[in-house]
C-alpha cells in the first residue's frame, strides 16, 4: 500500500509576497506547467530536487518553467518518449519538488513505444555528429549573446537582449532533453541485456569509464594551477589567505603571484564561463567571482601529493577492461556477441559521458545571458543592490522595462521577498525528501537512473529514515572501494572549497560543480543519484568509493562523524558519533 506523506503547511504557503504567474504567453504552455503545489497534488508522487539546494529567486524560477516542466515535456512529446509525458516541478517556498508526468490514454505508451523504438537505431548511430552540431548551435548562439552584452544602451535594447536571453535559455534545455531521453533509453536496453545475463547492472557505469570530459579537463587545469603555485612558492600566500581575498593578495604580491595569475586569468577565460551550481541566474561565473576555484586550489595545496589525474584515469581505464574481462570471461560465444554490440551501442551514444559533457554548454552555462541582462538591469534601474532585480518575476521585469510598470513601485517588494528567500533557505535541512503519495516504484529513466529513485530510496524515505539503522546504511553501490574518514555534511557547494583533504562528502547529491572536491574527499554519500549520476561517474573516474541513493544520509549522519564508505557493496558505517561540529 502505498504510503502517504501530506502536503500539509506546503500547500498553504503563498509564495513569493506579491507572487506572479510566470506563463508569458510567449511559447505554448507544456501539459503540467511549473506552478506552487496545490491540493489535487497529494495524489501524486513528489520528491525533493537536489539541483538547487540553496532554493530560486523569483527571476529563477525561470528554470523550473523553461528547464525542467517546458524542456523535459517537450522532448517527451516530440521523442514519443513511452514512459511517460516528461517531469514537471512544484515549489513549496523557493525549493523544488518534482514528479513524473504519467501517460493518461489506453494504447498510448504502446504506440508511442514503437515509434520511440523506430526512431532510437538512427539515434545511436548518428548520435557523435547530432552532438556536434547542437554544441556548435548553442556555442554560436552563446558566444552572440556574450558579446552583445558589452554593447546594450536603452532599455529598449535590454529588452530585445533578455528575450534572446531566454530564448537561448528555452532552447539550450529542449537540447538537453531531446538527448537525454534517448540516451537513457539505449543505456537501459544494455541495462535489461545485462540483468539477463546476470551481469550486475551496477557494472555498467565502469564499462562506460575512462573518457575525458570538459568538466575532467577544467578539473586538470585546476591541478596543474596548483602544481604551478607549488612550484612557484606560492603555498604560504594560500595557506595563510580566506578564499575571497586570494585574487586582492595575490595581485599585490606581484613577481611569482602576478605571473601565476596570469596564468590563472587565462585559465578562466577558457574555462571560467560556468556557475557554482546548476542553472541558476542567481549564481556568478567564475569570471564574475573567481571565490571558488581559488579556494579549491587552496585546498588541493593541503595535500602533500597532489591529486595524480592522469594516475587516476589510468586507474579508472584498468578498472573498467578487468570488468569488462571478468563479465565476458563468464559468457558463452553466442552471449558474447549480444554484450559486444550492446556494448558499442553504449560507447557509440554514451550517456555516462555525455552526462558530464554537456554540463559545460548546459547546465552550468545557459542561465549566464540571462545574468548579464539581470545585472544590466539593476544599473539602469538604479537599484540599491545589484542582485535587486533577482527579486522580480520575468513578467514584471518585462513590464518595467517596457515603461508600463515603475520600477520604485516594486521596491518595496524585493525586501519582502529577500527575507523570504532566507527564511526558506534556512528550512532545506528540514524540507522532507519526498511528499504526496509514495509509490513502491517509477517509471522514468531519468528519474530511476540520474536521481537514484529506486525501490530502496523510496523505502528509506518513505518512513523519514524511521526504521534505517542510525549505525549502518545501504544505498546504491556507485563506485567501488573503502575509505574512512570524517563525514562532512553540506547542504549545497557554496562552501564546498573549504572541504579538506581525508573528509567523506555527505550531501544530498552532487553535479558538476561538485567535481573539483573528488580531488580531495576520500569517499561520497549521497541522499540520491543512481549509478548514472554525476556522484557514480565522477566517483569512479577518481577512484573515490562512493554510495548513492541512501535516502536518509543528510538525516542520519551528523558533520563531524567517523564512517566508513563501502562502495563496493553500497554500505555506509557510523563509527563515531560527532556531540559538535565543527
Amino acid at each position: 500500500m502505498p504510503t502517504v506523506v501530506p502536503l500539509d503547511e506546503l500547500v498553504a504557503d503563498e509564495g513569493y509576497p506579491g507572487c506572479r504567474d510566470l506563463d508569458d504567453g510567449t511559447t505554448p504552455s507544456p501539459v503540467d506547467p511549473y506552478s506552487r503545489f496545490r491540493a489535487g497534488d497529494q495524489d501524486r508522487f513528489w520528491f525533493l530536487d537536489f539541483h538547487w539546494p540553496r532554493g530560486l529567486t523569483p527571476m529563477g524560477l525561470i528554470s523550473l518553467a523553461d528547464g525542467y516542466a517546458r524542456g523535459a515535456q517537450h522532448a517527451a512529446r516530440v521523442l514519443q518518449l513511452p514512459s511517460g509525458r516528461g517531469i514537471t516541478v512544484r515549489t513549496v517556498g523557493t525549493h523544488a519538488y518534482a514528479a513524473e508526468v504519467a501517460l493518461d490514454r489506453p494504447g498510448e505508451r504502446d504506440a508511442r513505444a514503437r515509434e520511440f523504438a523506430q526512431r532510437l537505431p538512427a539515434f545511436v548511430q548518428d548520435f557523435e555528429q547530432l552532438w556536434r552540431h547542437r554544441c556548435a548551435e548553442i556555442d554560436a548562439d552563446w558566444a552572440r549573446l556574450r558579446d552583445a552584452g558589452r554593447s546594450i544602451g536603452s532599455r529598449v535594447e535590454l529588452s530585445r537582449y533578455l528575450l534572446r536571453a531566454r530564448a537561448h535559455h528555452r532552447r539550450a534545455w529542449e537540447i538537453h532533453f531531446e538527448l537525454m531521453y534517448p540516451l537513457l533509453a539505449n543505456y537501459m536496453a544494455f541495462y535489461g541485456l545485462c540483468t539477463e545475463l546476470n551481469i550486475d547492472p551496477a557494472d555498467i557505469g565502469i564499462f562506460l569509464g575512462g573518457r575525458d570530459n570538459r568538466i575532467t579537463a577544467t578539473d586538470r587545469e585546476l591541478g596543474a594551477l596548483a602544481g604551478a603555485a607549488r612550484t612557484m612558492g606560492l603555498d604560504d600566500i594560500f595557506a595563510t589567505t580566506e578564499p575571497e581575498s586570494l585574487s586582492k593578495v595575490l595581485r599585490a604580491a606581484g613577481g611569482r603571484a602576478a605571473t601565476w595569475l596570469s596564468r590563472f586569468d587565462a585559465f578562466l577565460a577558457e574555462y571560467g564561463w560556468r556557475t557554482e551550481g546548476i542553472d541558476d541566474v542567481a549564481l556568478p561565473s567564475w569570471t564574475e567571482d573567481p571565490t571558488s576555484p581559488l579556494g579549491t586550489i587552496k585546498t588541493l595545496l593541503q595535500k602533500a601529493e597532489l591529486h595524480d589525474f592522469d594516475a587516476a584515469r589510468t586507474a579508472s581505464v584498468a578498472a573498467r577492461d578487468a570488468a569488462l574481462d571478468a563479465a565476458r570471461s563468464r559468457l558463452t560465444r553466442e552471449e558474447q556477441r549480444a554484450f559486444d554490440a550492446g556494448l558499442a551501442s553504449c560507447r557509440r551514444a554514451n550517456f555516462a559521458w555525455w552526462n558530464e559533457e554537456h554540463d559545460y554548454y548546459i547546465d552550468l552555462r545557459a542561465a549566464l545571458p540571462l545574468r548579464s541582462g539581470v545585472l544590466i538591469a539593476a544599473q539602469q534601474l538604479g537599484a540599491d543592490r545589484p542582485d535587486d532585480v533577482l527579486y522580480l518575476f520575468w513578467p514584471e521585469l518585462m513590464s518595467v522595462l517596457d515603461g508600463h510598470t515603475p520600477w520604485q513601485s516594486l521596491t518595496a517588494l524585493i525586501g519582502e521577498r529577500r527575507d523570504y528567500f532566507e527564511h526558506w533557505r534556512t528550512r532545506r535541512a528540514s524540507l522532507p525528501k519526498v511528499i504526496g503519495t509514495v509509490p513502491v516504484s517509477v517509471n522514468d529513466p531519468i528519474l530511476l537512473e540520474v536521481f537514484g529513485i529506486n525501490r530502496h530510496f523510496l523505502r528509506a524515505v518513505g518512513g523519514n529514515g524511521a526504521a534505517v539503522s542510525t549505525t549502518t546504511l545501504r544505498g546504491v553501490r556507485a563506485a567501488g572501494g573503502v575509505a574512512r574518514g570524517i563525514a562532512r555534511v553540506f547542504t549545497n557547494a557554496d562552501d564546498l572549497h573549504r572541504i579538506r583533504p581525508g573528509d567523506v562528502l555527505v550531501c544530498e547529491s552532487t553535479s558538476p560543480n561538485w567535481t573539483p572536491a573528488f580531488a580531495k574527499i576520500a569517499g561520497c554519500v549521497c541522499d540520491g543519484g543512481g549509478p548514472l549520476s554525476h556522484a557514480a561517474i565522477v566517483g569512479r573516474e577518481y577512484a573515490v568509493p562512493t554510495v548513492t541513493a541512501v535516502g536518509v544520509a543528510t538525516t542520519v549522519i551528523r558533520d563531524g562523524d567517523d564512517i566508513e564508505v563501502d562502495g563496493t557493496n553500497g554500505t555506509v558505517t557510523v563509527y563515531l558519533r560527532c556531540e559538535t561540529t565543527r
